[in-house]
């Protein structure tokens, strides 16, 4: 018995990567109001019963897709620092880490967060830029920001929507700079926004 579960999560694996796929594929040919069950299943090989098996309908599969992308970006952005103590460290890398997972997928994310025709992605990742950047802003009491009497909700909503914008056209533009690259100079970017704002 033991021995079958594995080998069935394999499979429940494979068949929802092989409707990941096919789903990317038909949204990059067609408007999504032109998929149905049927294309998605005879794309990924598999029969629609099949399908039913995963997902309830489409809606429900990129409610899931989302839960999964959110989940991966997760565990990104949740890597510990080589030296806690340096708070500058730790955002470039988690940036960094950022970049690549979304480079190391980019078919992926290309077609969902620079469609406008997917915004469930684009606003559950907005949402976990703001509650990563939320968090950033109340760990930091003697920030720069702080001391310019900018209020809390004006940095949070600015800072993701600058980074999600920053994703999505580096995206667009075919990823033309490294994650490593990008990285920095967001860094750089930030910090001499920062010094700007006291000048």
């Amino acid at each position: 018995m033991n021995q079958k579960t594995p080998r069935t999560d394999l499979r429940i694996l494979r068949t929802r990567q092989l409707l990941k796929e096919a789903f990317i594929d038909l949204l990059q040919e067609v408007e999504i109001e032109k998929i149905s069950v049927n294309r998605i299943a005879e794309r990924a090989t598999i029969n629609r019963v099949t399908f039913y098996l995963h997902y309830r309908d489409i809606p429900d599969m990129m409610e899931k897709m989302a839960d999964e992308m959110i989940e991966d970006m997760r565990s990104v952005l949740n890597l510990k620092p080589l030296n806690p103590s340096l708070v500058d460290e730790k955002d470039s890398l988690v940036l960094v880490r950022l970049l690549e997972h979304i480079a190391e997928n980019a078919k992926f994310y290309k077609v969902v967060l620079s469609s406008k025709r997917t915004p469930i992605f684009t606003d559950r990742l907005l949402k976990l830029l703001s509650e990563t950047v939320t968090q950033r802003v109340e760990s930091d009491k003697d920030s720069i920001i702080k001391k310019a009497g900018i209020q809390k909700d004006i940095v949070i909503w600015f800072g993701s929507a600058a980074l999600i914008g920053t994703i999505v056209a580096w995206l667009r533009n075919d990823m033309p700079y490294s994650p490593q690259f990008l990285a920095q100079q967001l860094s750089t970017l930030l910090i001499h926004h920062a010094k700007g704002i006291l000048n």
